[in-house]
């Protein structure tokens, strides 16, 4: 059973990706669903979440944007509904009413455009529009949330006749106090209100003058409150209605919650598919944040090949300061199994560790991830990490002995389905010794035939990743001069740790270091100097590529703008050709035409004049193809367009050649006969020889040194030199 260990989870932080992931959700229901996203290896499953997650954020792009699909939890009215003779308020049924309505706006939707969104089509496919639910909600509750007078014939009448009696306890209230009114028994302000009952306000020493039930007194006593007989009798009246009002509102609840249970896994389906759509819609909102993309999965192989992959939490956290993130390029494959990374600390090694493993894990969750959108990814069975010293003091364990025991799982679980990431591998003991049981731990995981990246200063490991096939060094490139990380990961040689150079930088004594070279093996710094000196070539060779990358694309552009170019002189000249030929048939025309008239001229008979006029039409008419009248006219205006263009570079042409005839001509000195003896050279060169011979107009001509056949018309003579 796949299962991820929690440091692996902890180690690449993964709750604070959903923590980020569950600030995109819009219901309290989807930002808890958020935080259950788990790594999975069921291939199908993360193909339609990834899928799923993709579509979404495409929507965000185009004129068909998926609705809202906002909710409210019904979990707690669904547990009160499978309680036999349990009766829901009506807020229930108003959010029942109203998710339903949410559901079958997005299920309309979803149908309409499936050919945008088939993999969020499918997950609406197991539901069905429900329009009975509204309706029997909106029959019985108004919008705002209160029971419909019309919701049944006995509450209708009772309604009426609680209007009725309010009306009446109105009326006697009023009588009662005209009637009071003109005595002294009322206080100034007259009346008040009890218990939501208008009652007068007596004098107290007039209380016994006053027929009606006392419901109260004023803080000092002074007035009494009291409810007239008349109103009296008709409040007891509207309670007694009020109540057979309340009892018939949970009669029609009642009824109306049994409608409902029924449709008990309908509404348990439509909220799990809004709480669906909410995660769906967290993860795309959150792949927009940070640019992500679909890589394409590869199912048969194991292959990982991101490029331009980000770390997450470090791009959030640099957008929201304004500074920039380096991306990496990182591959994983049969040829390329482990990746031994090495170099100066504060590199971004570490960096590049977390990057592959938390990538990892989001792909596995049903997340898009932060590189180019031609990276490739795959599914792993296990990842699993071992970053940072964890030293335990509750279980009395070093930082050694808790990576011991780390070893002793990865060797158990480690095969060719296994990812694992191993930040600065062997440390934490003698460095020959725990340098040595890294390197054999290493051979075991090649063997085993895993994949993983690992992080190292220890010499040992980087010529192992040398020597074996599927193992490959790399290096967090430093800019040679300032010693400053370039945060940029150069696949195919070791790194140099830089330890004395940046000792040196850092204002150490030089004599110390040199005191400290003298002490370790001369092949040691000649091996890191090595390193060293290799990163320093690469550098050198990463520029020269960039410029010649650089001219590349300049003599592409410059390629496709004669390509251009071309195109438009080829088009120009095919318009012109026609517009030759047109004018050729039309120039051959008029000849006929003349001829035609001369004939008239000459004999003037009208009838064969006609008969070669018809004859010449017919002959042009059968040339003719049939046009509308639009076709005619965007012809006509395409020659009048070409004619105009025509005419104006032949007016350029024109005014040349008069320019050219109103220049004097200069005087052609005439050539000189050249013969044998005569020195000479080549009109583009600079040597003189002599000519030694004449031959069919070739001359042998004699530089000193050589001689050499030259045709006479390349020669020209050179004026001997005056003493």
């Amino acid at each position: 059973m796949f299962k991820i260990p929690k440091k692996t989870l902890e180690d690449l932080e993964f709750h604070q990706v959903l923590r980020q992931v569950s600030d995109y959700a819009i219901t309290p229901m989807g930002k808890e669903a958020c935080f259950d996203l788990f790594p999975s290896i069921e291939v199908v499953f993360i193909q339609t979440e990834l899928q799923a997650v993709f579509e979404f954020l495409a929507s965000f792009d185009n004129e068909n944007r998926i609705p809202n699909h906002g909710f409210q939890s019904v979990t707690s009215f669904l547990s009160l509904l499978k309680i036999e003779n349990s009766v829901l308020e009506p807020a229930a049924f108003k959010t029942f009413a109203a998710n339903t309505e949410t559901v079958n706006t997005l299920l309309t939707f979803l149908l309409k455009f499936k050919t945008y969104y088939p993999t969020l089509f499918g997950a609406s496919e197991h539901l069905v529009q429900e329009k009975e639910i509204k309706k029997a909600v909106d029959q019985v509750i108004d919008r705002f949330g209160e029971i419909r007078d019309h919701a049944s014939d006995a509450l209708f009448s009772i309604r009426k006749q609680i209007h009725q009696i309010r009306g009446k306890i109105g009326n006697s209230f009023n009588k009662a106090l005209s009637s009071y009114q003109s005595s002294n028994y009322l206080d100034d302000i007259r009346e008040s209100v009890v218990d939501n009952k208008r009652v007068l306000a007596v004098k107290a020493m007039y209380r016994r003058k006053v027929k009606g039930a006392i419901l109260g007194s004023s803080k000092t006593g002074s007035i009494v409150f009291i409810e007239p007989e008349a109103t009296n009798a008709l409040t007891r009246e509207l309670q007694n209605l009020q109540y057979e009002e309340t009892q018939e509102i949970k009669k029609i609840l009642s009824e109306l919650t049994e409608f409902f249970r029924p449709f008990l896994p309908l509404l348990q389906s439509q909220q799990d598919f809004l709480l669906y759509l909410d995660t769906v819609y967290a993860r795309a909102r959150y792949a927009a944040s940070i640019n992500a993309q679909l890589p394409r999965i590869v199912l048969d192989t194991q292959e990982i090949d991101y490029i331009n992959a980000y770390h997450p939490l470090l791009l959030k956290t640099h957008q929201l300061e304004g500074k920039t993130t380096f991306p990496q390029d990182i591959t994983l494959d049969k040829e390329h199994r482990i990746v031994v990374i090495s170099g100066p600390n504060a590199g971004g090694k570490s960096i590049t560790l977390k990057t592959v493993g938390l990538l990892q894990l989001m792909l596995q969750s049903g997340m898009l991830i932060p590189v180019h959108e031609r990276s490739v990814g795959c599914i792993f069975d296990r990842i699993l990490t071992d970053i940072g010293d964890n030293q335990s003091i509750e279980n009395h364990l070093s930082t050694y002995s808790y990576r011991l025991k780390n070893m002793k799982v990865f060797l158990k679980k480690c095969n060719a389905q296994t990812l694992f990431l191993i930040d600065e591998f062997g440390t934490g003991s003698d460095p020959e010794l725990g340098g040595a049981l890294a390197e054999v731990i290493l051979e075991d995981f090649y063997e085993r035939e895993a994949f993983g990246l690992i992080t190292t200063h220890y010499a040992n490991l980087k010529v192992l990743a040398n020597e074996l096939p599927a193992m490959v060094n790399a290096n967090m490139q430093f800019d040679n001069r300032t010693l400053e990380p370039v945060f940029k990961l150069i696949t195919g040689e070791a790194g140099s740790s830089f330890t004395f150079e940046v000792a040196q930088k850092n204002g150490l004594p030089y004599s110390l270091i040199n005191r400290a070279k003298k002490k370790i093996e001369r092949g040691k710094v000649r091996f890191d100097e090595t390193i060293a000196k290799l990163q320093k070539e690469r550098s050198k060779m990463a520029k020269t590529g960039a410029s010649l990358k650089e001219k590349e694309d300049q003599a592409a552009k410059a390629s496709e703008n004669m390509e251009s170019l071309n195109a438009k002189l080829k088009s120009k000249l095919i318009s012109y050709q026609e517009l030759f030929d047109y004018n050729q048939r039309m120039i051959a025309l008029g000849n006929k035409f003349n001829e035609v008239a001369e004939n008239y001229f000459l004999n003037n008979k009208k009838r064969p004049l006609i008969a070669e006029l018809l004859r010449l039409v017919e002959t042009e008419n059968a040339k003719r193809k049939r046009k509308t009248a639009t076709e005619a006219k965007k012809e006509r205006a395409q020659k009048d367009k070409l004619n105009t263009v025509v005419e104006k570079e032949i007016a350029v042409v024109r005014k040349e050649k008069k320019k050219q005839k109103k220049e004097p001509k200069t005087e052609i000195t005439p050539k000189r006969t050249l013969k044998i003896g005569d020195r000479v050279r080549m009109h583009d060169g600079r040597s003189v020889g002599s000519i030694d011979a004449i031959e069919k107009r070739k001359a042998i001509v004699n530089y000193g040194k050589f001689t050499t056949q030259i045709n006479l018309d390349l020669l020209e003579f050179v004026e001997a030199e005056k003493k």
